[in-house]
């Protein structure tokens, strides 16, 4: 499942001065600290969709006004999907533990299904609480969760059934999205970033307070 982006969103660019906005919304920080990140910075930042989508208490949950920690991660995924996506997010629940509590507090990790017509509610919680159940999982309309994730560079492509009977997976786009305490997206991390890195870069954005 590679990582792909549609040709009409827009380019991720590595541009410092985005995770120095960051790093302003998180309460401070140098260009020295960004340098030493493992994410990859956007500018102009990702303008995030406040469309709501659905939270497993079936309440609606929007990345926007719902999202009430200084720094919010976000994973589109399935639960079906065989290899990336319970990789990356066992290494984001691997990275919540190396955190102290302080900084724990301060995220919050959001798991969004590309396969609703699969994942309920209560598939996505049962598949959650094995990872960390903390974890916040949502669901929703194919064409919401379209919007909402091509605002932040994430393409979903809703999986249909083949010819031959079989189940085409959904295709999306793998990257971790950092949206900050003023509801833009100024950073990501490719699927490949581990627990460490994760865990040094949260550290690295929040400790500045």
């Amino acid at each position: 499942m590679p990582e792909t982006t549609r040709s009409t969103r827009r380019l991720l660019a590595p541009v410092l001065a985005a995770a120095a906005l960051l790093l302003s919304a998180c309460g401070g920080g140098s260009e020295a600290s960004t340098a030493q990140l493992s994410a990859q910075v956007v500018d102009p930042p990702f303008d995030v969709s406040s469309t709501p989508l659905t939270d497993t208490e079936g309440e609606p949950f929007s990345l926007t006004g719902d999202t009430d920690a200084r720094l919010t991660l976000v994973f589109f995924g399935y639960t079906r999907c065989p290899d990336i996506c319970p990789a990356v997010l066992t290494n984001l629940a691997s990275a919540m533990t190396r955190l102290d509590e302080a900084d724990r507090e301060q995220v919050e990790v959001v798991f969004v299904t590309s396969d609703p017509a699969r994942d309920d509610a209560e598939t996505v919680r049962s598949y959650l609480d094995r990872i960390d159940p903390d974890f916040i999982g949502l669901t929703g309309d194919i064409d919401d969760i379209e919007e909402v994730g091509e605002s932040i560079a994430i393409g979903v492509t809703d999986g249909t059934r083949l010819p031959s009977g079989g189940y085409d997976p959904n295709t999306h786009s793998t990257q971790v999205v950092a949206i900050d305490g003023g509801d833009d997206a100024p950073l990501y991390w490719g699927q490949e970033t581990s627990s460490a890195q994760f865990a040094a870069d949260i550290h690295a954005l929040l400790e500045r307070g």
